[in-house]
């Protein structure tokens, strides 16, 4: 080979594994989603679209009790959006100067109400303690799990309960409530309190039980940019998704109700 041919092929190689390099080190933007546990599949579905559309941009899902997550974000976590299982968990971080003040001008410092969610006892297939109702629950030999009262779900669970006068001392008390589903998906308790939307989502591993008391404790979702976005354009543009006709959509099919 003639050395000018070489050295244009050297050269070439160079510049391609240059080229490689560069991609390979080529980071992502990331936002960072905080969400109620009861919104892992819809947002999980949601974020992959999100990024097709946004192309270099990575989606991370931190999903866990909203009163778990307002500490996160009050605490300095790197948080762009927060959606939460109620509204009075959303104004804590608000009243913490937690919201976005350019996007709460527009939609309110206390976030976007996108979804409401409803309470359902939630027992095994073959509900082997024959439970009927929430008095069923504060039966001595019927093992319940509930929520921990500082997050939404046991917050709801308490006002379902004080309405129909049943005093429930549960075996546990679960940080959010997909972990309260797994100990009745795994037949570790008699019945659970969780709402709708993971009644469906468990699909046959349980049986969701429809109780009156239950619409004394309809939840509603807010959302909202964070003050501490680092990007608010492309955080406004996840809320957007999640309040558009897809996202309701998505939220309508996993079984949670309009706001």
């Amino acid at each position: 080979m003639r050395e000018s041919a070489r050295r244009s092929l050297c050269v070439l190689a160079a510049v391609a594994l240059g080229a490689t390099a560069c991609a390979a080190g080529e980071e992502r933007e990331r936002l960072h989603v905080f969400a109620a546990a009861s919104l892992t599949d819809v947002f999980t579905g949601l974020a992959e679209g999100f990024e097709d559309a946004h192309p270099g941009t990575e989606v991370t899902l931190n999903f866990a009790g909203s009163g778990d997550l307002a500490v996160q974000i009050t605490s300095g976590a790197p948080a762009d959006v927060f959606a939460a299982a109620d509204t009075a968990t959303m104004a804590r971080v608000a009243g913490e100067g937690g919201v976005d003040p350019a996007w709460a001008a527009e939609h309110g410092e206390r976030g976007a109400v996108f979804a409401t969610n409803t309470l359902r006892i939630a027992v095994p297939p073959n509900n082997p303690a024959g439970v009927g109702g929430l008095a069923d629950l504060a039966e001595e030999d019927v093992a319940v799990a509930l929520c921990a009262e500082e997050v939404p779900c046991g917050a709801a669970s308490r006002t379902a309960t004080d309405a129909a006068g049943v005093e429930v001392t549960p075996v546990t008390y679960e940080e959010d409530v997909r972990a309260v589903l797994t100990k009745v998906e795994l037949g570790e308790v008699d019945a659970g309190l969780v709402y709708a939307t993971d009644v469906a989502a468990a699909g046959d591993r349980v049986r969701g039980l429809e109780f009156p008391e239950a619409d004394t404790a309809v939840n509603a979702y807010p959302i909202a940019v964070l003050a501490g976005a680092a990007d608010p354009g492309l955080a406004a543009a996840w809320v957007d998704l999640v309040r558009s006709e897809a996202g309701r959509d998505a939220l309508a099919a996993a079984g949670f109700g309009a706001p």
